[in-house]
């Protein structure tokens, strides 16, 4: 089997990706793969250091406003679908799969054309412009969130999951507590705002720390690389330090193993967080970023909640006692947190990747 996948941009589009290539790699290793990305986004360092081929074009997104830079935009998605023709007129592939992102758009779009078999994956609840552009064409669509099906022809969309939640179920090798002073055995709260920090997230939880001493289960707040001074800065102003069962870090190097071991997750409601956090069964306190496209991530923290899976705070609400309240509820009702963790294991697909690879199978032309 030979294949093109495409997505780019930020780690939301890419991992699925790679993900789904690493498992198709897994069950027939003579499959072939090329993964076209943009010149610019993150992909053009996390795909060659994956073990693929890697090739690149120029793209970039509209601006929302009337600008002189769209006509940039339309230059380089025409002469992108070119280069992307050229690029799978050599490669050949029995099928085309975009992830979402801009690159994807000319790379699928220059396959239609091509009349080569194509696969969108639409990781949000709310679809992405470029996916709902080449949802006219496209042969079949894989969808994250059931809430996202509508947005599509009758018959086309399939809930598949998201192929990066079976990489974590299937994560193997167990977390080392000792590494953060903490025990096994104890209750586990984990507090994180992605790779980057949540900056209001952080500023409520430095000033629910003094909250958590003495409560009957521990404490994992990991502030985000580049935040780590400034919440350390924060603390030190208002006088706070962490308590034994309270570790601050900037980040968890083996998030795969920890995960699976905690007994309630905090943060933002991205595509990929919730599609581990569902397929690993996890009860969730989700606080969406209000600064997305279309406000995406509180449409997918609203299908949780609505699943009964998570309790949402809004950005606007949030203070250091509506945090630590909504924390302490939970993490003294082992009840409360078992049903919601029921719930998240019937929205998971921990086999994600297997699904999409069934999907991506049944468009190939034999």
């Amino acid at each position: 089997m030979r294949i093109v996948v495409s997505g780019g941009g930020t780690g939301g589009h890419i991992y699925p990706a790679l993900a789904t290539v690493k498992q198709l790699k897994k069950q027939d290793p003579s499959t072939e793969v090329l993964y076209i990305g943009g010149e610019r986004g993150l992909e053009k360092t996390i795909v060659p250091d994956a073990g693929f081929d890697f090739k690149a074009l120029a793209v970039q997104g509209f601006k929302r406003s009337l600008s002189v830079d769209n006509f940039k935009t339309i230059y380089l998605f025409l002469s992108a679908t070119r280069k992307a023709k050229q690029m799978l007129l050599d490669f050949k592939p029995d099928v085309v799969v975009g992830t979402g992102g801009y690159v994807s758009g000319p790379v699928l779009y220059a396959a239609q054309q091509l009349q080569i078999p194509t696969v969108i994956h639409e990781q949000n609840s709310v679809v992405g412009v470029t996916n709902k552009f080449l949802a006219r064409k496209v042969t079949k669509v894989g969808v994250a969130f059931p809430a996202a099906i509508p947005a599509f022809k009758p018959g086309l969309a399939t809930v598949v999951g998201n192929p990066r939640a079976q990489e974590v179920v299937d994560g193997e090798g167990s977390f080392n507590w000792a590494d953060l002073n903490l025990s096994a055995t104890v209750p586990t709260v984990l507090i994180f705002g992605g790779s980057q920090g949540a900056l209001k997230l952080n500023k409520a939880m430095v000033a629910a720390l003094p909250k958590f001493a003495d409560r009957p289960y521990q404490v994992i707040f990991v502030t985000g690389g580049k935040r780590f001074d400034e919440v350390q800065a924060d603390m030190q102003a208002a006088g706070v330090t962490a308590a034994a069962n309270v570790a601050v870090v900037p980040y968890i190097g083996n998030m795969p193993q920890l995960m699976p071991a905690v007994d309630l997750v905090v943060g933002r409601a991205g595509a990929t967080s919730l599609a581990e956090q569902t397929a690993l069964g996890k009860p969730m306190i989700l606080i969406p970023s209000p600064y997305v496209t279309n406000d995406h991530q509180t449409k997918n923290a609203r299908s949780l909640v609505e699943a009964g899976a998570a309790e949402m705070i809004t950005e606007e609400s949030l203070t250091g006692t509506t945090l630590f309240g909504t924390i302490d509820q939970l993490m003294t009702n082992q009840g409360e947190r078992q049903a919601m963790a029921t719930a998240a294991t019937t929205l998971g697909v921990p086999d994600a990747a297997d699904q999409f690879i069934k999907l991506i199978k049944s468009v190939i032309k034999n």
